[in-house]
Parts: C-alpha cells; sequence; structure tokens
C-alpha cells in the first residue's frame, strides 16, 4: 500500500521532551514550553494543495480538526503505537497537527510547528510506526466521510515526509 508510508510525521509534534506534572503549561494555551524556532509554513512538509476542494471534502476546518482529533484519540489507544504518545505535550500535538493538515489541504491556516525532522527526532520511529498510524488516519477521514480519491491524494502529499520521520 503505497500510501501507508505517509504520516506518522505529523502526530508527534514536540521534539520528544518527556513533560511531567511538575513543569507548568502556558496558562492561555495549556501547552509546555518549547524551545525557540523558526516558524514557517514550509515545516508543514509539503505545498499545499491548490483551490479549496480538498478542504471542502474534508469538511472545511471544523471536519479538519475533527479528524486531527480523531487521529490522536485512535492513536493514543492504539497498542502498536500508544507508547510514542506517553509524556508528549497532547495539547500542542491537536493543535500543531490540526494546522498541518488545515495548512496542506488550503483550508486557511498557517502551520506553527517544528519541520518534521525537528519534530520527530530521536523518536525512534520505526515504518510499522508509520503504518499503523496511517491506519487511524484512514478510520478518522472514513468516519467524517470524505471520499477516498480525496483520502488518497491527501496519503499521496504526505507520504514523501516518511524520510523525514521514520528512523530506523
Amino acid at each position: 500500500m503505497i500510501f501507508s508510508i505517509a504520516l506518522l510525521m505529523a502526530v508527534q509534534e514536540a521534539p520528544s521532551p518527556v513533560f511531567d506534572d511538575r513543569e507548568t503549561r502556558d496558562p492561555v494555551t495549556g501547552e509546555f514550553p518549547v524551545e525557540p524556532y523558526e516558524e514557517s509554513n514550509e515545516n508543514a512538509g509539503t505545498r499545499q494543495f491548490s483551490g479549496t476542494s480538498m478542504a471542502q471534502a474534508f469538511g472545511g476546518q471544523k471536519g479538519i480538526q475533527r479528524i486531527a482529533d480523531r487521529l490522536v484519540d485512535i492513536s493514543i489507544e492504539d497498542p502498536r503505537i500508544r507508547d510514542i504518545f506517553k509524556g508528549q505535550d497532547m495539547v500542542r500535538l491537536r493543535r500543531t497537527l490540526f494546522e498541518q493538515f488545515c495548512f496542506i489541504l488550503n483550508a486557511g491556516c498557517d502551520y506553527s510547528g517544528r519541520d518534521m525532522r525537528a519534530a520527530h527526532k530521536n523518536m525512534g520511529i520505526q515504518m510499522a510506526d508509520m503504518n499503523a498510524l496511517v491506519e487511524n488516519l484512514q478510520i478518522a477521514m472514513e468516519e467524517e466521510n470524505v471520499p477516498f480519491r480525496k483520502q488518497n491524494r491527501f496519503l499521496a502529499k504526505l507520504a514523501p515526509m516518511k524520510k523525514d520521520v521514520v528512523e530506523r
């Protein structure tokens, strides 16, 4: 399945610090602090689609938000990959995953997260992890009634990020 090479890239967004209850979340965002980095839409890992048909097929920003949230929910319960998410800033992950999907789908968002290589550095992500995440994304897209052809176009857009995410 050529498209199943795509997406663990978006799922881990902070560069792998492990957080505990002693750390202080930002009172406005609810996120843990991160080291400064240059924000750019180029960090999203690919160019956005032209036109609005992809964003519309995904239900606009609200549908994209539901898909991103559902992907996280499924993945943190998935015994194949849930350990990857332990200790991660899930508030930040949900926000930046939504931003990334929204930007790529050309639904009117900017991406403020780290680039894919920095976001996944030293996480030890394997191809099997990536495949599990893609399966979870497909479930989330199916639940939101995204047409199959649009799902495949999105996965094809994400697939090249594998080189920046999979480490072994």
